[in-house]
């Protein structure tokens, strides 16, 4: 698995590799200037070649590996560079768009509301992640985060904070604290998650409100809060979060804050025209869809060009033709 450290990129990366590998591998390039500037076209950092101490993409003692999943334009250079220097052996797969074209990768994902498309590309209504069925049920027979005495349905409720493109106002602040609360008067049991771009004052509303709050000590109960949920209230700043809550099946209500770009609008109309989200109200919605993961189609894409490749041919003559798993190589 090959990014640059945002976690927005090495947590789809890693729900694909993972998917697919035994074994993953996390590498972060660095890259400097000026080849940072000129990054997705122009070319790799020589400190980063292949043949020098330290490389970011260094061959292991087993040679090239048999995949490579990456994102961020920053890689791009390093994914050009594996790819030809492994002969077209290692399987290249890169997750958003670039804006270099689809020809740097063997398999490239893209979300609908981008424009790239081409024989390699797929294109899902949401991102890949790291949320399946084993790690759900796993998590909905852990113990439960607040007592079974506790009575009332478990509404997971999911925000973010602000980015570039949104902003969480003092009245979207406030608004969204009246909504948990009119939520909180109806019944439920309100269990919330916030993340390292909450700002304090929409900590302090929520954790007046909800019956739980992670305060960031210990693990995090992200995975469980979803797998306890029977309804999901998510920020709509992170749309790999709200993609994360559609795969569980159950009723999503997004709070917009302000601002927002159009790619994030296209998402979200998207998911609403499939009936997997509604706006956040302040009500508890109950609906049912069929739930939305983009992350088994890369894995059968991965798998189909690997048996192609007779990458799988060890695991096929030990354990049968079902078996899908690239297992050779370190680096992933």
């Amino acid at each position: 698995m090959l990014t640059d450290g945002k976690p927005g990129d090495e947590q789809p990366c890693l729900g694909v590799a993972e998917a697919v590998a035994d074994h993953v591998e996390k590498r972060r390039v660095i890259p400097r200037r000026p080849w940072v500037w000129l990054a997705p076209w122009g070319p790799l950092d020589p400190r980063d070649a292949p043949d020098r101490f330290g490389s970011p993409i260094a061959p292991t003692g087993e040679g090239w590996p048999d995949l490579v999943v990456a994102a961020g334009r920053r890689v791009v250079p390093h994914l050009r560079r594996i790819r030809a220097a492994s002969g077209g052996r290692t399987i290249t797969v890169f997750l958003r768009d670039a804006r270099a074209g689809s020809g740097f990768a063997d398999i490239i994902w893209v979300p609908e509301h981008d424009r790239l498309r081409g024989p390699n590309v797929i294109v899902t209504p949401t991102s890949p992640h790291r949320i399946n069925p084993v790690r759900l049920a796993a998590a909905r027979a852990a113990p439960p985060l607040v007592p079974a005495s506790v009575t009332g349905p478990r509404v997971a409720v999911l925000f973010g904070g602000d980015t570039r493109h949104a902003r969480f106002t003092e009245e979207d602040i406030d608004r969204l604290a009246a909504g948990l609360a009119r939520l909180r008067a109806e019944g439920a049991v309100l269990l919330a998650t916030a993340s390292r771009r909450t700002p304090e004052r929409l900590k302090l509303a929520v954790r007046a409100i909800c019956h739980y709050l992670w305060d960031g000590t210990g693990d995090n109960p992200y995975i469980s809060l979803l797998a306890q949920a029977e309804a999901l209230v998510v920020t709509a700043d992170s749309t790999n979060m709200v993609g994360e809550a559609v795969a569980t099946g159950r009723p999503v209500m997004v709070f917009e804050p302000s601002g927002g770009r159009r790619k994030t609008r296209a998402f979200l109309d998207r998911l609403t025209a499939l009936g997997a989200i509604r706006p956040f109200s302040g009500r508890l919605e109950r609906y049912c869809y069929t739930p939305i993961d983009s992350t088994p189609e890369v894995a059968g894409a991965i798998e189909a060009l690997a048996a192609t490749r007779h990458i799988l041919r060890r695991e096929a003559e030990r354990d049968g033709p079902i078996v899908a798993r690239v297992t050779n190589g370190r680096m992933r």
